[in-house]
C-alpha cells in the first residue's frame, strides 16, 4: 500500500501561491486500481509526481510497502545517444531485473524493428512512447502509476499494448489520471478526487465521478 501522511505540497508559480496538497492522509491500497480525478490545474501530475519520489513534498511524508513504477510511459530518462536496446539494459540493471528478458521483451513488444539498436534521439515521438510503453511493461512493480497514457500505433498494436497493460495492473494495483469516464470505468474500482488541496476517497468509482462532476460545473 501507499501512505500519504500529512503530506503538504506548495510551489510559486507566476507570481502567485499554488496548494497541491494540504495536510493530506490517504492510503491506496495493495493490489486495487483507483482513479485520481479533478480538474485541470488541480495538481494531480504533481501528486503522481510526489508518489513517484520525482518530487519532495513541502512537508509530511509518503511511505509504500512496495515497488511503485515511474509514470507508465513516460520516456524523459532515456539517453539520446544510446540505443533503445542499450537504454533498456541500463535500467534492467537499476531495477535489478534480467537483462535478457527486459531486451527480448520490449524488442518483442515495441516493434521498432531495426530502430532498435540505433540512438533514441532519432526516434520520432510513437517511437519514443512504444519504448518507454515497453519497458514500464516488462517491469513488474506492485503498484503502476498511469498518468494520461495513450497507446500508440495502429488498431492491432493499440490491442496487443491494452491487452498487456490490463495483465499487468490486474496482477498488481494502480493510480491512474485520466480525462476519460470510460477508461475510469474500465480500469478502477475506487477513486480519489483531488480538489483544493484536498484528497477525498471513495469506495465507489460512480460517487467519485459524480463528485468531480460537480466540482468541474462550480
Amino acid at each position: 500500500m501507499i501512505t500519504l501522511e500529512n503530506l503538504t505540497k506548495s510551489y510559486r508559480t507566476k507570481g502567485q501561491q499554488k496548494v497541491v496538497a494540504r495536510g493530506i492522509n490517504a492510503t491506496f491500497p495493495t493490489g486495487v486500481a483507483v482513479a485520481l480525478l479533478g480538474r485541470n490545474g488541480a495538481g494531480k501530475s504533481t501528486l503522481m509526481r510526489l508518489i513517484a519520489g520525482n518530487a519532495k513534498p513541502t512537508s509530511g511524508r509518503i511511505w509504500s510497502d512496495g515497488t511503485i513504477s515511474w509514470p507508465v510511459g513516460f520516456a524523459g530518462s532515456f539517453h539520446g545517444e544510446l540505443t533503445g536496446a542499450q537504454n533498456v539494459k541500463f535500467i534492467s540493471r537499476i531495477y535489478g531485473v534480467d537483462t535478457d528478458m527486459l531486451i527480448d521483451f520490449v524488442e518483442d513488444f515495441a516493434e521498432l524493428g531495426e530502430h532498435y539498436r540505433l540512438p533514441f534521439r532519432t526516434y520520432s515521438s510513437g517511437m519514443k512512447s512504444r519504448l518507454a510503453f515497453g519497458v514500464s511493461m516488462g517491469i513488474r512493480f506492485d503498484t503502476y502509476l498511469v498518468d494520461e497514457v495513450t497507446s500508440v500505433g495502429d488498431q492491432r498494436f493499440k490491442e496487443k499494448a491494452n491487452e498487456v497493460f490490463q495483465k499487468r495492473i490486474g496482477a498488481s494495483g494502480a493510480i491512474v489520471v485520466s480525462h476519460s469516464m470510460n477508461v475510469i470505468r474500465q480500469m478502477c474500482t475506487k477513486a480519489a478526487v483531488l480538489e483544493n488541496g484536498n484528497l477525498t476517497m471513495f469506495d465507489n468509482v460512480e460517487d467519485a465521478i459524480a463528485r468531480h462532476m460537480e466540482n468541474m460545473k462550480s
